[in-house]
C-alpha cells in the first residue's frame, strides 16, 4: 500500500521514560497511522532524537495535528517539528563555474528524485546560464569582487526573502559566505567540498593529492556556519586510488564522488532526516 501524502514529525529532547509510548498514542489518537519510526539516545548529551513518518487521517491538516499534539510538547519539552510531504521545500541552487554538482541536481529534480521546488540559480559567473534556463529555471547573475561582496550578499539575501527559499545548496559556489550571512541562514545552507581539507587547500586540490601519492579521494557535504568548512556532516564517501591513476582522473573520480555525496545530502534534508545534535548530526535513513 502507497500513501501518496504524509506527515514527518521530528522530535529532539532531554531523554526520560514514556516519550514513545506518549507520541505514539497522541498519533494514534489523531487516526494517523505510523508507516516509519526511527529513535536515537545519545548516552553522551542525554538527548533522544525521533523521527515518525505517518499518514495522516482524511482532511487532517498539519496545522490541526500540530496543535492537537501540543500537550505531549509541553510536557515532554520537546524541540519539534510537523512537515507534510505534500509541500516540497523551496530550494536555491548556487554554483560558480564548475558545473557537475549542478548538473547532477538538475537532472534528479527533473526526474523527480529529489523532492523540491527549484526556485533559482545563483551564481558569479554566467557560465551555466543557458543550461539553467533551458530547464525553464531563473538565473541570476551575482558577480563578487572584493569591492561589492557585502553588497552581493545583501542582494543574495533578498533573493532567498522573494522566493521564499528553504534551503541553499552551494553546488561547488567558490565564494565563502560572511560570519553573518552564515548566522542569519544557519540549518539552510548545505555545502559540498572535496575531503582532503585541512590539507590541499586552494586551487587544483587534486593534483595536489596527485604530487603527495593520496590513496583515498573523498567529498564531504555539512551545513554551512561561520567556522569554515567545520559545520555538521551530512553526507561524506571515498573511492580507494593508487599510482596508476593521473592527476585528470582523479578530478573526475572526486566529481562524481562530490555528485553523489552532495545529492544524498540535500535529499536527506528535503525529506527531513536530519535533526542536529550540537556539532554533529542525527540521520535517519
Amino acid at each position: 500500500m502507497s500513501f501518496a501524502r504524509t506527515f514527518v514529525l521530528n522530535i529532539s529532547c532531554i531523554d526520560r521514560k514514556g516519550i514513545v509510548a506518549a507520541v505514539a498514542n497522541n498519533i494514534t489518537a489523531q487516526d494517523c497511522n505510523i508507516l516509519e519510526s526511527g529513535q536515537h539516545f545519545d548516552a553522551e548529551t542525554g538527548m533522544f532524537f525521533m523521527r515518525v513518518e505517518m499518514a495522516p487521517a482524511q482532511g487532517l491538516t498539519v496545522e490541526a495535528f500540530k496543535e492537537n499534539f501540543k500537550p505531549v510538547a509541553s510536557a515532554y519539552n520537546f524541540d519539534w517539528d510537523v512537515f507534510d510531504s505534500q509541500v516540497k521545500p523551496r530550494v536555491m541552487i548556487m554554483v560558480s563555474k564548475l558545473g557537475h554538482c549542478l548538473n547532477d541536481l538538475l537532472y534528479r529534480a527533473a526526474i523527480g528524485n529529489l523532492p523540491m521546488d527549484l526556485v533559482c540559480v545563483v551564481s558569479n559567473h554566467e557560465t551555466w546560464k543557458k543550461r539553467v534556463e533551458d530547464e525553464g529555471i531563473d538565473f541570476h547573475h551575482l558577480p563578487v569582487n572584493k569591492d561589492n561582496k557585502e553588497e552581493q550578499e545583501t542582494a543574495l539575501l533578498d533573493l532567498v526573502d522573494r522566493y521564499q527559499v528553504d534551503l541553499v545548496v552551494l553546488a561547488r559556489y567558490m565564494q565563502i559566505l560572511s560570519d553573518e550571512l552564515s548566522k542569519k541562514l544557519m540549518g539552510r545552507v548545505i555545502n559540498i567540498h572535496h575531503s582532503f581539507l585541512p590539507s590541499f587547500k586552494g586551487a587544483k586540490p587534486y593534483h595536489q593529492a596527485h604530487k603527495r601519492g593520496v590513496k583515498l579521494i573523498g567529498a564531504t557535504a555539512h551545513y554551512v556556519t561561520a567556522d569554515l568548512d567545520e559545520g555538521p556532516i551530512i553526507e561524506q564517501d571515498v573511492r580507494r586510488v593508487n599510482h596508476k591513476y593521473s592527476a585528470p582522473e582523479l578530478v573526475s573520480m572526486g566529481q562524481d564522488v562530490e555528485s553523489r555525496v552532495l545529492a544524498r545530502a540535500v535529499k536527506s534534508h528535503l525529506e527531513h532526516r536530519i535533526l542536529l545534535n550540537d556539532d554533529r548530526t542525527v540521520i535517519f535513513e
